[in-house]
């Protein structure tokens, strides 16, 4: 055998060799985060991505909402009235306000006025602190043309239900055994970037997204 073949065949097998595996420690899970830290946490990251948080409580949010109707002059706020806000509003809603448009026909009844309606108020199924994003469920009562059509969402969120994580959000509501037909995420009025990434927002959906976050 040449010196050069033994050279190659020696190399062969040397690299051939199993080489040590090398693991790195697992990082320690990092400690849930209090009640208001996801609270904070969820308002820096979405008014980041233009949106309007507000925090109030839940005894008298619709005080809040109506300061921030009075600071606007809209046509109309869209509602769906058989829900919990809806009730909740048509029991006291005050002569100065933007009138109340109830949300009961098909889409084909009421498709022109629905586009021409400035603001439209829904719940949340919850929130995400971690990337600052709202969770929506599409139901009958609120269809997801109520936070898109309008110009401006309003979104009702309770603090008990924002989430460290979307990971936590699915594992804590138990999402497998109860996935609706569609899920959004929402972090902030709607946005779209050009071929060059630069982002300009409310061009394809809601100008304003403001969130009334709810503590006990």
């Amino acid at each position: 055998m040449s010196e050069a073949r033994a050279n190659i065949l020696n190399r062969l097998r040397h690299s051939a060799r199993p080489q040590p595996t090398i693991t790195e420690p697992e990082a320690a899970p990092a400690p849930p985060l209090s009640q208001a830290d996801k609270v904070a946490q969820l308002k820096q990251r979405m008014e980041a991505m233009h949106a309007e948080v507000i925090i109030t409580n839940s005894g008298d949010w619709t005080t809040a909402l109506k300061a921030v109707l009075r600071q606007r002059s809209l046509n109309g706020l869209l509602y769906a009235p058989h829900s919990p806000i809806g009730v909740m509003l048509s029991e006291g809603w005050d002569s100065d306000l933007p009138p109340l448009v109830a949300y009961e026909q098909s889409v084909e009844d009421c498709k022109e006025r629905l586009f021409t309606i400035d603001a439209g108020i829904t719940s949340t199924q919850g929130g995400l602190a971690d990337v600052g994003a709202l969770i929506l469920w599409p139901t009958p009562d609120e269809p997801r043309l109520m936070s898109l059509a309008p110009a401006v969402h309003i979104a009702v969120l309770e603090a008990s239900k924002i989430h460290d994580s979307l990971a936590s959000a699915m594992r804590t509501e138990r999402w497998a055994e109860r996935m609706p037909t569609n899920a959004l995420l929402i972090s902030g009025p709607s946005k779209t970037a050009d071929i060059e990434l630069v982002l300009t927002f409310g061009v394809h959906g809601p100008k304003e997204l403001i969130v009334l976050v709810l503590n006990d």
